[in-house]
């Protein structure tokens, strides 16, 4: 699904315009990205839990050929869903 094809069953499910629609669900992902990059924990209740993940600089290795090579360190936004979204999933 994409974010038009969510939109659509937004705006039919709530009678509002797709327009209307695509704008909340990018504005709701504009804020989420925003709190994240500051290092929020983002809790949605009955969704699950959104978290900024720091991994550290690490060595690796060039699949191709071997070679040592250094993974700088970055920071991943990791989530964690709800029980009622894991129970959903598996059938409970």
């Amino acid at each position: 699904m994409n974010t038009a094809e969510l939109a659509a069953k937004i705006a039919e499910a709530n009678d509002i315009g797709k327009t209307q629609a695509k704008t909340l669900i990018e504005a709701f992902l504009k804020e989420l990205v925003a709190e994240a990059a500051g290092g929020a924990e983002i809790a949605l209740p009955g969704f699950g839990k959104f978290k900024v993940k720091e991994t550290p600089a690490r060595e690796g290795r060039n699949p191709a050929n071997g070679e040592k090579i250094q993974i700088a360190a970055s920071r991943k936004l990791t989530f964690a869903a709800a029980k009622a979204v894991k129970d959903t999933l598996n059938g409970g």
